[in-house]
Parts: C-alpha cells; sequence; structure tokens
C-alpha cells in the first residue's frame, strides 16, 4: 500500500516538471521563428507588384528612352507628352525620311487637336486635314519640311493592357495609334529642331524667295525680328493696310467687336478708300495709298459706326474669302480682268473696285443679269449696303452649294421675324440656309437675339466686319484667326 503511495506521488511529480519543461520549451521555439519585429517596419522588398504600379513604372522607363530613341531631325515640338514611342526609323538618299509610330490611351479627338494647335502655333502650313474621317490625317509643311500624321484608334491586343483595363472597370479597351512621318521634300537633311531653335527654324533659307542675304551672323534684333514675322502680311496688302494693323478709333464698341476688326485688318481685308465717291477723286485706281500720309486726318480710322457702302463691302468680303482660303485656290474667287465686259452700267473698267464686284458677279454671288435677274443692271457702289444684302452676297460663300427652297412661311417658322413680310424673296433662301448653321448663323452673331430682322436697315462696318470674320458652316469652317496662323509660315 505505501509502495503504491510513493508510486502514485513520484508519477506525479514527473508530470508536473514535463509540462513546465514543454511549455518552456515552446515559449522559446515559438520566439526563435517568430519574425523580426524591425521588419514589420518595412515593406516586403519581395512582395508582387499591383497592374497599375508595373504600368506606371513600365510608362517611366519608356518616357525616359523616348529622347534617346528618337531620330536626328524629329520635330521636337511635335512629340505629343501623352504618348509612348513604339518604333522609330529614319532614311537617308534623295529623300530624307523619318518615321515615328506611337500609342496613346488619349481619344482621337484630344490628339488631333493638338497636333493642329501644335502645327499653327510653330507656323507650319496646313495642307490636309481630315477630322471626319479614320485614320485621321493632318499634313504641313515648314519651309522644306513636310510632315503627315496620321491619327486611328484601335482596339488594344495586349493581355496585360486588357487586364489593366478590365481592373478600371472598363470594357473593349481601345488605344489611339499615332504615325507620324517627317521628310525634306527637296531632298535635303533634316535636322533636329529643339525649342529652343524655333525663332531660328522660321527664318528664310538661302534659296527661298523670301530669304535677303548676306547672313552676317545668327543675331536677330527686335526690328529685324518684327519685320520677318510680318513679312506675309507687308507683301499681301498696300501701305495703307499696314499703317492700318491697328485702329485708334474702336475702343468704344464690344472687345468681342474690336478683335474680329483687328484680325480682319492684319490680314489685309479692311482696305478703306475714303476719297472714292467724292467729286474731287472717283478714278483714283487705288486712292487708299494716298491715306499713308501724314496729312491725311483719317489714317488708323476705322469709324466702325460708319455705314458700309456696297462697293466696300464687295471689296471686303471677296478679299475676306479669298485670304481665309489662301491655302486652296479651287475655292477662290477670280477676279475680273480689265478686258472684260462690265456687267453693270455704274461699274466700268476704271472702277478701282471693278475686279472685286465684276468677279463677284462672275461667281455668281451677287444678283446680276448673268445670273437671270435682267432687272440688276445698276450696282449702285456708293449706297448703303442693307442687312439683306448683306445675307444674300455671304451666305452662299458659307455653304458652297445650292440655296435651298424658301418661302415666306418657312423663314417666318425657323427664325420667327415678326417683319418677315419685308424680307425680299430673293433674300429668304439665303436666311433659311443661314439659319441653319447654328450658332456660326451671320445673323446671330452679327445682330444677336433679336425678333425684328429690319431686312432695309443699314450696316455698319463693325457689323460688317464681325460677318466677314468667319466663312463655313456649323460644322467646318475657317476664321481671320486660323487665316493668320496660316499666313504666319514664312
Amino acid at each position: 500500500m505505501l509502495l503504491l503511495y510513493i508510486r502514485s506521488v513520484i508519477f506525479l511529480s514527473l508530470a508536473i516538471l514535463v509540462t513546465s519543461l514543454l511549455g518552456c520549451a515552446n515559449s522559446f521555439v515559438e520566439k526563435s521563428l517568430a519574425p523580426d519585429p524591425k521588419l514589420k517596419e518595412k515593406p516586403d522588398v519581395f512582395a508582387a507588384k499591383t497592374v497599375s504600379e508595373e504600368s506606371k513604372e513600365t510608362k517611366s522607363k519608356q518616357s525616359n528612352k523616348i529622347s534617346s530613341n528618337l531620330p536626328v531631325g524629329f520635330p521636337q515640338q511635335l512629340k505629343y507628352p501623352n504618348a509612348i514611342l513604339d518604333e522609330a526609323s529614319s532614311t537617308e538618299g534623295p529623300a530624307s525620311k523619318l518615321l515615328t509610330r506611337w500609342h496613346s490611351s488619349d481619344p482621337r479627338n484630344v490628339i488631333s487637336n493638338f497636333y493642329l494647335s501644335k502645327l499653327r502655333q510653330n507656323g507650319w502650313k496646313i495642307l490636309q486635314q481630315s477630322n471626319d474621317e479614320t485614320p485621321v490625317v493632318i499634313a504641313a509643311r515648314l519651309n522644306d519640311t513636310q510632315v503627315k500624321i496620321s491619327i486611328e484608334p484601335k482596339p488594344v491586343n495586349n493581355t496585360q493592357a486588357q487586364q489593366a483595363q478590365t481592373n478600371q472597370t472598363q470594357t473593349n479597351p481601345i488605344q489611339t495609334n499615332i504615325e507620324l512621318l517627317v521628310e525634306n521634300i527637296n531632298g535635303g537633311k533634316l535636322t533636329t529642331q529643339n525649342n529652343s531653335d524655333r525663332d531660328q527654324e522660321n527664318l528664310p533659307r538661302p534659296g527661298s524667295p523670301d530669304f535677303i542675304g548676306p547672313v552676317a551672323n545668327n543675331t536677330k534684333t527686335p526690328e529685324s525680328q518684327e519685320s520677318l514675322e510680318n513679312s506675309n502680311l507687308e507683301n499681301s496688302s498696300d501701305s495703307a493696310t499696314k499703317s492700318r494693323q491697328n485702329f485708334n478709333d474702336i475702343d468704344k464698341i464690344p472687345p468681342q467687336q474690336q478683335e474680329k476688326i483687328q484680325d480682319l485688318a492684319k490680314l489685309g481685308v479692311l482696305k478703306i478708300n475714303f476719297d472714292i465717291g467724292s467729286e474731287q477723286n472717283t478714278s483714283t485706281p487705288n486712292s487708299a495709298a494716298d491715306n499713308s500720309t501724314p496729312s491725311n486726318p483719317n489714317i488708323n480710322k476705322f469709324e466702325p459706326a460708319k455705314n458700309i457702302t456696297r462697293r466696300e463691302y464687295a471689296r471686303w468680303l471677296i478679299t475676306a474669302y479669298n485670304k481665309m482660303y489662301g491655302n486652296d485656290p479651287t475655292k477662290q474667287i477670280r477676279l475680273a480682268s480689265a478686258s472684260t465686259k462690265p456687267v453693270f452700267r455704274d461699274v466700268s473698267k476704271t472702277d478701282p473696285d471693278f475686279g472685286a464686284i465684276q468677279g463677284l458677279a462672275e461667281a455668281g454671288i451677287i444678283p446680276s443679269s448673268l445670273s437671270g435677274d435682267s432687272t440688276q443692271v445698276l450696282f449702285q457702289p456708293n449706297s448703303p449696303l442693307n442687312r439683306e444684302q448683306l445675307i444674300l452676297w455671304k451666305v452662299p460663300l458659307d455653304v458652297r452649294q445650292a440655296l435651298p427652297s424658301a418661302n415666306l412661311a418657312s423663314v417666318k417658322q425657323t427664325w420667327g421675324f415678326q417683319d418677315s413680310a419685308k424680307i425680299s424673296s430673293k433674300a429668304l433662301r439665303a436666311m433659311l440656309a443661314d439659319f441653319q448653321n447654328g450658332d456660326k448663323a451671320n445673323i446671330r452673331r452679327v445682330f444677336g437675339y433679336t425678333t425684328l430682322f429690319q431686312p432695309k436697315k443699314t450696316v455698319t462696318r463693325a457689323e460688317a466686319a464681325s460677318a466677314l470674320w468667319y466663312f463655313g458652316t456649323e460644322g467646318e469652317g475657317v476664321s481671320a484667326q486660323d487665316a493668320l496662323a496660316l499666313n504666319s509660315t514664312p
């Protein structure tokens, strides 16, 4: 009995001892195998990167390589900031060319607007522009360098890119491919064009008709730089127009009209012949040239509130239209030659505006016997222009197609004028076509919102300038500001 008691005590003591040893062992093992607490304060360098992080890192690396991968001669100002270079190649020989291919996540219209803006800002002449086609094609030229840009959206085939798009809850991922071809049209070598060299690259080169030598050095004085920037304006206008590029009497009219008048003046459109129609001088070929003398009190005066005459509007109309489409001779109106038989009895061949008035009549823009109106034998060049005549002559140059059929009811229903019955039948078709131009309609832009058209009310010079500042429809047109950007190319 005693022996059994002793054995029980021994077994109990051993059990307690083993349990204590096992607890210490487990504590020691856990501590030895536990992670270093310092590692918790630092990120796991071996952790897997997310798709967005890998995409950002890839884009950063590719962006750093773009400049080094671009061929020599690539115009740096045409590098789209949010595009990744995929391929670049260049060829030397009779025709030096370089081709680059890019891709971007930006939509097509954003990219095309960027290139059009950059080309115009840097003095490129736009040769081709197709915004409504796929791919969008833009062609431009600067001196001997010509560039062709093709912009086309395509589905993404890369699996990783599709996964990235899926993570952003987007479907059918699309990327925009850009192909940019630069070539020297005269067969010479392409040179690097950095932003710092922008002024130098716009200078006329030896061999160009605009170049005046010799070139002593690369230093450009402010006077010479200003002369180069205005060279095209000076070549396209006479001395009177040049002196009136900034009128000093238009500060009382709305700022929107001031800007339009200044744009047209810089374009060489607003030539004012103060002496025409006076008894002292009615046959001077270009009496506006007399305004360049300091003794003329009308110099640098536009007189925006003055009524514009029919001859002035005809001259401004054909000049503005031809300036707007200066890069497309097929759209321009030809001035009549002195050998042409006059269509109006009161506009002879010796009239200084004969070429403009006769040219508009022969093009069918203004009513005459040539367009089938046998009653229009007099033009009355010195009579004031009225509102319906402004629309009747201007709208055909906006739409450049046959005017729609119209009657009094259709014009009254669209425009809602209370005095629609006072509008002549000739002007109804032009007014209906003008209504279809939406916010670009001449009536809205020139006269604002009105329920009275007042068709026989005379038009001021400021109103005429507002109408001539833009040609085209709501979807496609060109402004005087666009034409100035095109004409800035040396």
